[in-house]
């Protein structure tokens, strides 16, 4: 046994360092475990020799004034802007993502444009006389977008993304990810500048100069400095391995702290990680319709191939998205374009993403042979050519994006009602709610779930992104 009865959060990512950084402001005891070496999770960044990168593209857009003040608060005038350029790299021609009608028009033709929106206006006389819900993904792009567009860029990325059909994704991922964007707010925005625009037609984003773990480091930072008299801590290498329980209530936590065994008896538990692997950690074992469902909740894997280059530039975009399905990679970054500090002077970086599954070819392929895969197409595409290559580094994410398959809500919403009994449990972020969830959402759960505890109250962190009522109500006093 150790340590004084308080909080302990399952994983440090940002939906748990925002939960612990809240209860350090309110002086409340926690424990914060974290089964890697360094905070931030899916957003933590690596320094490879003095070249960083993230995971993946990270750019930060709120609508919660909160969170800027909060990380800017931490970051200074390390918490920089940034202008954003991303494209689609779609049969050998580049468009800008947000769409510019402009460029749309002149890249794919006048014959094509005509086409798309003459499919828009097909689709949408269609939508008033048909009002059956879309069931799928590709029923509701489809309905937004009209045909020709959704095929031009839409789906075939999407499958790329997910590994699945299209007509196999649940349409609450386009309800989810690209809410209020459609071919009539694209031409709208070409003519009206508004200040609620969707987030993807965002053209500015902050970024911290190091690269967004840096967010997570400087909390931990001001977690440490002064840690209320050593009731607040943050453990990395520890990570649980039995939680027991009795009486719809967690009463011990058996932990795994760089292989010492610990046993914790919190008073509240606030957990980030995969739901289903917080389920077969119970004990008692939950009913095996409750095992059945979390077996049925799927995440897809993403694999990162990083390339130290020796030329200076590749190309001006943060990011460029490849959803042409022989291109065997989804997305590449460059990080330098984020800031310059992500890169060594007159050198620059790639981050090559992979979306995949956990054991499958590209999950099991070695680093060399994902530079052998990636090399042709990159030459192909005029980035570089092997001899740029200085050195390699891979990285793997088992739980990358929980998968909204047709029947995820069916099986998620079996788990979490098991779950939810569990009077002094709050699940958090993206892996705990099995929720695609945002950096900023993410945020927003974490202090949602330590304002919970700390005011002894329940305000409803499924809430999260669809509302901003809790942070109007808890920060305007």
């Amino acid at each position: 046994m150790f340590g004084d009865k308080g909080t302990l959060i399952l994983g440090a990512g940002p939906a748990g360092m925002a939960a612990a950084l809240e209860l350090h402001k309110a002086g409340q005891p926690f424990i914060v475990i974290e089964k890697n070496e360094r905070v931030g999770g899916l957003a933590k960044t690596f320094d490879y020799g003095g070249f960083r990168t993230d995971v993946g593209p990270h750019r930060f857009f709120s609508q919660n004034k909160y969170l800027y003040a909060l990380i800017g608060g931490l970051l200074g005038d390390r918490w920089i802007k940034v202008d954003r350029l991303t494209r689609f790299y779609i049969k050998g021609k580049y468009l800008l993502y947000p769409v510019k009608l402009n460029n749309a028009f002149w890249r794919i033709g006048p014959l094509r444009t005509t086409k798309i929106f003459c499919d828009y206006l097909t689709q949408r006389t269609r939508n008033l006389f048909v009002k059956r819900k879309p069931a799928s993904f590709q029923e509701q792009i489809i309905a937004d977008f009209g045909e020709s567009l959704a095929r031009l860029n839409i789906i075939n990325y999407t499958e790329k993304v997910w590994g699945l059909p299209c007509t196999d994704i649940s349409a609450d991922w386009a309800r989810q990810r690209i809410k209020g964007l459609s071919l009539r707010e694209i031409i709208k925005n070409a003519f009206i500048k508004s200040k609620h625009q969707p987030k993807t037609l965002i053209d500015q984003f902050y970024y911290p100069d190091t690269g967004t773990g840096l967010i997570y480091e400087k909390m931990r930072e001001r977690i440490l400095a002064n840690p209320s008299a050593g009731r607040q801590s943050i453990m990395t290498g520890c990570f649980p391995m039995k939680i027991i329980h009795d009486d719809n209530k967690i009463n011990e936590v058996i932990l795994n702290n760089n292989g010492d065994r610990l046993v914790y008896q919190p008073e509240n538990v606030v957990s980030s990680i995969p739901i289903n692997e917080m389920v077969e950690l119970l004990d008692p074992k939950p009913p095996v319709e409750i095992l059945e469902a979390a077996g049925n909740l799927r995440f897809r894997s993403h694999v990162s191939l990083f390339l130290i280059l020796t030329k200076s530039s590749v190309f001006k975009d943060q990011w460029i998205y490849f959803p042409d399905q022989e291109i065997p990679f989804g997305r590449i970054m460059e990080p330098k374009n984020f800031s310059a500090k992500m890169s060594l002077p007159d050198k620059t970086s790639l981050l090559i993403e992979f979306f995949c599954w956990e054991k499958d070819a590209i999950w099991n392929s070695s680093r060399e042979r994902l530079t052998e895969l990636s090399i042709g197409w990159l030459n192909k595409l005029g980035f570089l050519h092997q001899e740029e290559i200085g050195d390699s580094y891979l990285h793997k994410e088992k739980y990358a994006y929980p998968l909204y398959d047709l029947n995820y809500k069916k099986w998620l919403g079996i788990v979490k009602a098991y779950l939810h009994k569990l009077s002094n449990l709050q699940l958090i972020g993206r892996g705990g709610c099995f929720r695609y969830n945002n950096q900023d959402h993410a945020l927003e759960m974490g202090i949602v779930s330590a304002r919970n505890i700390i005011n002894n109250r329940k305000d409803d962190i499924e809430e999260v992104g669809a509302a901003q009522v809790y942070f109007e109500q808890g920060y305007s006093r």
